[in-house]
Order: C-alpha cells, then structure tokens, then sequence
C-alpha cells in the first residue's frame, strides 16, 4: 500500500502574542517577492489603539502587508493582519471575514478562530504556527489545524520570549513541531517551493 503525497501548502496561518513584533520581525521579512502563499496574522492588540503593525512590516517585507477588507480573497504573496478588535476569518470561499462576535480567550482579534476557520476552508493545505504569548489562545486552534490534516507548529517554548502560548499549543497537540524562529523561515521557504515540497513533510 502506497503512502498519498501530502497536500501541497495552500495558506500559512500565524498566532502571537505577548512578544510577537520581534518573533515575527525575525520571520515575515525573510519571505521572497513572489512567495506563492497568503499569509494571515493575528497578533493580540489593544481594541482602542490605532494599529501600527501592518505598517511597520510593510516597510520591512518583500510582500504586500496591510489589513483585510471584509470579503477580500485571500491572496498569494500576500500578509494579512487582523484588525484591531475585528476576529479575522476565512469563509469556504478561501475570502476574509471580519467578525465583531464576541471575545475568544479574552481577545478579539483571537487566534483560535482564525485557525479554525482556515482550517475548515484549507484542510491539509494549511500551515499553523503558534509563537510566543502570555495566554491560551491558539492552542485550540493549533489542534484544529492538525485534525483537518494540516502541519502544526510550534515556537519552540525555551526560545519564546513568553512561553506559556507555545505549551499550551504543545499540552493539547504534542505532535506539533517544535521549531525555532530560523527553523519555522526554512518551513515557510520550503512550503513556497515546490521542488522543496518533500521537505515540509518531514
């Protein structure tokens, strides 16, 4: 009985927290003009704050950084922040959805739902990441990803400047990877480069 090849990477999805600007600073700036797969981010951001991220990586990335509009298409090379107090969401159609539903986990944007979500509309196509934090979120979301079929990863907790969010990633879905930030570029690198695609299934 032959082993099915993976599915090839269709979206990458990241979560972070407390810590993220440096975490994500080390990684979304090494990903090439070109690269073939939407990237969509939700970071914890206070609801009432005017959000800087999306400008401060766009001054730093190859790729196209800004936030979503409501009903957007995901898009190759493209990164997507959430929106301050807006839950980010991908719809069946693989387009963005804004929500004003209710906090996850304390938090709107929150990462469990844009996981599951992405999860739903990509299936075995998608890529998890959970980094540093200071609480639960994504560990729910890390789990969904899995069970559709999906690479689950996860900072590696002794690297993360706040490790609680990568264990409780790792308590509720042990067989995630556990990566470094240098590891988890080589991941996203090899996923946008299908002469690579046997590497992310290693």
């Amino acid at each position: 009985m032959t082993e099915s090849a993976p599915s090839p990477p269709r979206a990458v999805v990241i979560g972070a927290s407390a810590g993220a600007v440096e975490a994500l600073l080390h990684v979304l700036p090494q990903l090439p003009r070109g690269y073939p797969l939407p990237v969509l981010v939700v970071v914890h951001v206070p609801p009432q704050r005017r959000n800087v991220l999306a400008s401060l990586f766009a001054a730093r990335c190859p790729l196209d950084v800004r936030e979503p509009d409501d009903k957007e298409p995901a898009a190759p090379g493209t990164i997507l922040f959430a929106p301050p107090d807006y839950h980010m969401l991908v719809e069946a159609d693989r387009t963005i959805s804004l929500s004003v539903e209710g906090p996850v986990q304390f938090s709107r944007p929150s990462i469990d739902v844009l996981f599951e979500s992405a999860a739903d509309a990509y299936g075995p196509g998608l890529i998890g990441a959970v980094l540093t934090g200071a609480n639960h979120d994504g560990a729910e979301g890390l789990a969904a990803v899995a069970a559709a079929g999906g690479m689950a990863i996860v900072q590696d907790p002794a690297q993360a400047a706040y490790p609680v969010m990568p264990e409780a990633a790792l308590a509720l879905t042990p067989r995630a990877e556990r990566l470094t930030l240098d590891g988890l570029v080589r991941r996203l690198l090899a996923a946008g480069d299908p002469s690579q695609a046997g590497e992310i299934s290693r």
